[in-house]
């Protein structure tokens, strides 16, 4: 694993745990990119035209990466745009089950459109009240994200499975921005209608790509408009004949951007994504017990029987600046400071940051 630190040098001069504002740049990348554009100094037009072959490998390597099929994915420049989309085609008479505090990009697309909207806090029983709500309220749209990002508490991915067997009528809509990248993860296996992420975090893709992975039967149960050339692949004749995914990619679709996500989804699955989730989860363990044993996290974080690697601990601006001070990278979040841990930070640099907060 040290070698493939050495790959971020960043991580030379700084604590960085802040993956859940923006995942790091690498060396790999780098070199990917410079060579992107490289080509197309030289080839120009040439070289955007092969783009499409990109574009596609880029297409199955998510497929590949999530578990879902090549032809159920959508490209999109982030998470947000994607869901706006989506909901474009949604009927109005909808009750939708949110959750408080949630990401505002994952809740203010359903607020700003006419479905009825329903909201639940976040607490250790957090599964438990979904199950109980969706009954009391005749819920049938449940739009959350897989890991909060305040707080890091992280939705159980079985209960979701459970979830939808039970209510197989119940659309489930996901933001898996915070979770992609830290565990491995099989969308056909999930329950889930819609998962949509960005993939600038813990993907390590940059900025400008992200992606929508669609159910089977998901065409069915919105009515989609968007349309343009790049979603009939260029073809005169297939304006009729747009798939439902395809609707999510109306105009041209930058090699930069997502030849970068294909990049990273290579680099990642060299290392295994079985690595990453066994160091993140031990990263994750140690953080958690060393804060609880602080007295820094909420109840709510401290009940839950598997977190992520997302903690939001008490503190104000001083505490911030004195982080700053030492080197370490984190967030000003809520009512306190967020720090989250990717597979490239270490066992000692926890120990370095709790030393920071028994000295404060």
């Amino acid at each position: 694993m040290q070698k493939i630190i050495k790959q971020f040098p960043v991580l030379s001069q700084y604590t960085y745990v802040n993956t859940a504002t923006s995942g790091l740049l690498y060396d790999g990348l780098l070199d990917w990119r410079q060579e992107h554009d490289l080509d197309f100094l030289i080839g120009e037009s040439k070289m955007k035209m092969k783009g499409q072959l990109l574009i596609s490998e880029t297409r199955n390597s998510i497929g590949k990466f999530f578990g879902c099929k090549a032809e159920n994915v959508a490209l999109v420049p982030n998470f947000s745009i994607g869901l706006n989309l989506l909901l474009e085609g949604m009927e109005a008479t909808r009750n939708v089950l949110l959750l408080d505090g949630d990401y505002p990009s994952v809740n203010w697309p359903f607020e700003t459109r006419e479905c009825s909207t329903y909201y639940l806090k976040v607490t250790d029983t957090l599964e438990e009240n979904i199950y109980d709500r969706i009954k009391k309220d005749n819920i049938n749209v449940l739009a959350l994200s897989l890991v909060q990002w305040l707080n890091g508490i992280k939705v159980d991915l079985e209960f979701l499975r459970n979830l939808k067997k039970d209510f197989p009528d119940l659309v489930i809509i996901a933001d898996g921005t915070q979770f992609l990248g830290t565990d491995i993860f099989n969308f056909e296996d999930s329950g889930i209608d819609v998962l949509g992420a960005s993939s600038y975090k813990w993907l390590l893709g940059g900025y400008g790509n992200g992606f929508l992975l669609f159910a089977e039967d998901t065409h069915s149960k919105f009515k989609c408009r968007s349309t343009g050339f790049n979603a009939a692949d260029g073809d005169m004749e297939a304006k009729e004949k747009v798939s439902f995914a395809k609707q999510f990619e109306p105009g041209h679709l930058d090699t930069f951007n997502f030849g970068s996500l294909n990049y990273s989804l290579g680099f990642l699955s060299d290392i295994g994504m079985d690595n990453i989730a066994e160091q993140i989860k031990r990263l994750s363990v140690k953080a958690k017990g060393e804060l609880e044993n602080l007295g820094m996290l909420e109840e709510s974080v401290i009940k839950r029987k598997e977190h992520s690697s997302i903690f939001n601990i008490p503190g104000d601006k001083e505490l911030y600046d004195k982080f700053m001070e030492h080197d370490v990278v984190c967030a000003q979040r809520g009512n306190g400071i967020r720090l989250s841990f990717h597979f490239y930070n270490t066992e000692n640099e926890i120990d370095k940051i709790m030393g920071i907060l028994k000295r404060s």
